[in-house]
């Protein structure tokens, strides 16, 4: 599988650098960044963070905004950031900020217009990671962590697969779409109006009901704006305690939605994972 080198900057001794590739799986051209940690360049193999973004962002927003280099570069891990969604001229799109390009919502859409390119679950699962260990110093040592809308892909992805990860994690996640305003207008969108389909796609439905467990921690600001109307993060420490998941979920008195939110508490996940990542 071929890929195209768009950018390189060196950072905390090791590098950042954008790609682009054609995506089988999404039927388009696809864009994704990789901070290859000091350790990966003196020819060592490196576990990944697979990182997923939020609604309107990009690869570009964990890796400008986040400041995970630093740690990352310590700890030798290697950070992956896909795009949120297919994207192109011949991709469907919406007017709203929430549905279509940049909101992928990481499942496979079943629903015309979007099921011709939106795989985003498959695209992450299996392409992604088959491409990136194709083409870079890394093993097969994987976690995940993500933000928002991506809090929610990391989550589900990672409880309907616990074999591929060794720990997950997420900041503001979307704990209960099945029953917000987000989820339910991307579900019945991409996935159609049929429930019971949604809950595969749920995390707190996952957690309640999970009996294979990995290790996790939730990171939520309690001055974010969508606290309590998006977020619900009382749903999934409800489904923690109902299947005694091993779920550590954090309250941040004054933090928001923002990536200053991220910044100020990446150490602790990228710690957190790189102590699974090294077992």
């Amino acid at each position: 599988m071929s890929i195209e080198n768009l950018t390189v900057n060196k950072a905390f001794g090791g590098w950042h650098k954008q790609y682009s590739h054609l995506s089988t799986v999404l039927n388009c051209s696809m864009r994704f960044a990789i901070y290859l940690p000091p350790q990966a360049a003196n020819g060592e193999k490196v576990p990944v963070l697979y990182w997923l973004s939020g609604l309107t962002c990009s690869d570009e927003n964990m890796m400008q905004k986040a400041g995970a280099q630093r740690i990352a570069a310590e700890l030798g891990i290697a950070i992956v950031a896909p795009d949120t969604s297919p994207r192109g001229d011949d991709v469907a799109n919406d007017e709203a900020y929430d549905l279509g390009q940049g909101a992928g919502f990481y499942v496979n859409a079943t629903q015309a217009p979007w099921s011709s390119h939106y795989q985003m679950y498959d695209y992450v699962l299996k392409e992604l990671p088959e491409l990136i260990e194709a083409n870079f110093p890394v093993t097969n040592k994987r976690a995940i962590s993500g933000h928002s809308m991506g809090g929610h892909g990391a989550l589900t992805i990672a409880m309907l697969n616990p074999e591929r990860y060794c720990s997950m994690s997420a900041f503001s996640p979307i704990n209960n779409p099945i029953n917000c305003p987000w989820g339910q207008k991307a579900f019945t969108a991409y996935l159609g109006k049929d429930q019971a389909t949604w809950q595969k796609h749920d995390a707190s439905e996952l957690m309640r009901q999970a009996t294979t467990f990995i290790p996790a921690l939730v990171d939520q600001g309690e001055a974010d704006d969508f606290l309590q109307e998006q977020l619900r993060p009382e749903t999934l420490q409800a489904a923690a305690l109902a299947s005694s998941y091993p779920l550590e979920i954090r309250m941040q008195e004054g933090y928001d939605h923002s990536y200053y939110f991220i910044a100020s508490f990446i150490e602790d996940h990228l710690r957190f994972h790189a102590t699974y990542l090294s077992k």
